[in-house]
Parts: C-alpha cells; structure tokens; sequence
C-alpha cells in the first residue's frame, strides 16, 4: 500500500500480487490490451484501484514548452476565481499558456481522482500548480515518478519534505483579528473554525488563542465551534454560542463563508451587527464588501499567493530549487461596518 505522506507508489509487480496474476498480464490490462479475460481484467483493475497504481504516461515526443496546467477543486466559487485571476496575469507574463482542470481529489466511493493525471499525461504538460483540498499519496507519486515540476497553492495538509507551496500568514491573520476585537473592548471572543485537520484553519485558531493570551484574556473552551469552511454548519454553530449562559459579544469567523453563516444565525435572533455582536472575516473575498453591514475581514491576499506559484513553478520548470519549500504572503486587516 501507499504510505501517507510518500512519493513512492506500488511497482506493478506489487499489484500482479495483490491480483494474483502474472507481471505480464497485469500489465496487458494497464495497457489496454484485448487478450485478457474479463474476470482476470476485474481483478487487476480492483487492484490498481485499491493500490493507487498511477499509470505511466506516453510521451510521444517532448513535452511542449510554455504549457502548465491549474488544477483546482472546482470553478463554483470567488476563491478559485482569485486564484485563476492570478495565475492568469503572471502566466501571460512569463509567456506561458495554462489549461485549467477541476480535479476533485475524491469523488463518489471514496478512490482517488486520477482523471486529471490523465490529461495531463496526454497534454505532456511542463509543469502543474495544484490547489486542491489534498493532494493523495499516489498523486504525489505519479508526478515524482515522472519528474513533472509541481507547487501547490495554500495546502490544506502538510506537503511531504521537499515539495514547494505557497499560502498566507494565517497565524498573523488570526492575531490580528482577534487583536482588532479586543481593542474595541470585547473580552468574550469566540472562535468558528474551517476543518480540525486543515493546516491554514489550526493556525488562524493558534493566532486567535495567542492574541487572547498576550491581552490577559482567558480563553475559553466552549467558545471554539468548527464550522468546516461551510456557511450552514457556522450558522448552526453560531446559535450554539448564543445559547450559552455568557454569550460572546465578538465572533471571529476564520472564513468570509463562515461568517456569513454567523450573520444568518445572528439575524435570525435579532441580534443586531456590529450593535449586538461583532463580527470579523477571513479572505477578504467579493461577499465581504456585499455583505450588509460590510464585513471586517482578513485580507487574504489569494492572487499574489497564486501568481507567486506560477513564477517558482517556472524556477522549478528551469531546474532551481527554492531556498525554502513554503513561501507565506503577508495578511491585513480591512474594517468595514461589523465590528
């Protein structure tokens, strides 16, 4: 099996095993071939898929020069709209073209999604920027394996050793946020976090517990709720804190998406904002400034992050290696109507 956090996958040998075939035969049904019989083919196709084999690509001449590919999540969103917006601009000025796929990383089942490996295998692609929710085990392999350049833009989980991303300073954010919070007065500051796991969320969480400490402020437990980066589970946890003995009188959402869902649950009560509660974002994304009253936020700065990938994506294409691996692009606190 893939090991978390490795850039080795399965050999074939390893899945003919799994299959109980030869090495030949496993790797007539990863090619294609037509002389296998159906229930032979089932089992080696079950065992690449429950091995993580990636397939190697066929280049048939050289990768063509100036081509890179975005992958993202999905397009449905202003986050993946910054993000292109920015790969964009510092694409067209390096001379490069870019092909954009949405490659969810985990679709119906549960498997991994090699759909884009796939593309991209055909395209022979220079080089890939990633900005996905995570990348797997096998994904990190195929690129290894075939030595395609890649930088991944604001991870969710650590990379493993060695590989190059970019994101923001979401611990600075927090601080920041919940220092603004604190200067107005308020001392009963809650918290609505994105994911548990999620690299960025854990250190906005971070920045907001120490900006409590340094002020004197003890920090209270029943004021941290996850909300998943998902606006309804930020409503319903934002009802959660309302209904305690000592509400909070402050809400730092670690999302502009979350805080919306806080706006949602507040009206819901007749809680007024900033009059009742105040509120503060996180990305500084269209929906802020949209927001009635405007929404204090944490400028996340998602277009430099994105343009940034795609110039050490083309110092990776050349054959440097960054100083470092992980590049943090500074936050900023934007005030508008909610606190």
């Amino acid at each position: 099996m893939v090991r978390t956090g490795s850039v080795a996958g399965p050999t074939l040998a390893v899945v003919a095993r799994e299959a109980g075939v030869s090495v030949p035969t496993a790797s007539k049904v990863v090619n294609g071939r037509e002389d296998v019989a159906p229930e032979t083919r089932r089992r080696v196709t079950e065992a690449l898929d429950r091995l993580g084999y990636v397939r190697r690509p066929r280049f048939d001449g050289p990768r063509p020069p100036g081509l890179v590919d975005l992958v993202v999540d999905s397009l449905d969103s202003s986050w993946s709209g910054a993000v292109l917006r920015g790969v964009e601009e510092a694409a067209h000025d390096a001379g490069l073209e870019v092909v954009v796929t949405a490659g969810l990383t985990r679709p119906r089942g549960g498997r991994p999604e090699r759909g884009w490996l796939d593309k991209l295998s055909a395209r022979g692609s220079s080089g890939v920027l990633l900005n996905l929710a995570g990348p797997t085990p096998s994904q990190y392999a195929w690129l290894a394996q075939h030595r395609i350049p890649f930088v991944l833009i604001d991870p969710v989980l650590e990379p493993p050793p060695g590989v190059v991303s970019v994101g923001a300073a979401d611990w600075h954010g927090g601080v920041t946020a919940t220092e603004h919070l604190l200067s107005l007065g308020h001392e009963r500051v809650a918290v609505v976090a994105g994911h548990r796991r999620r690299m960025s969320s854990n250190a906005r969480v971070a920045g907001y517990r120490s900006a409590l400490a340094a002020a004197g402020v003890r920090h209270r437990a029943a004021y941290l709720r996850y909300g998943g980066f998902d606006e309804g589970a930020a409503r319903r946890g934002t009802h959660e804190l309302m209904d305690l003995p000592e509400p909070p009188t402050a809400v730092f959402a670690c999302s502009d998406r979350m805080a919306l869902g806080v706006y949602r649950a507040l009206a819901e009560r007749g809680v007024s904002v900033p009059g009742d509660v105040s509120v503060v974002g996180f990305g500084d994304l269209p929906e802020a400034r949209w927001a009635s009253p405007g929404l204090t936020t944490v400028r996340q700065p998602l277009s430099e992050m994105a343009g940034v990938a795609l110039r050490l994506l083309v110092r990776v294409m050349g054959g440097e290696r960054p100083e470092g691996t992980r590049t943090e692009l500074s936050t900023s606190l934007v005030v508008r109507g909610s606190t």
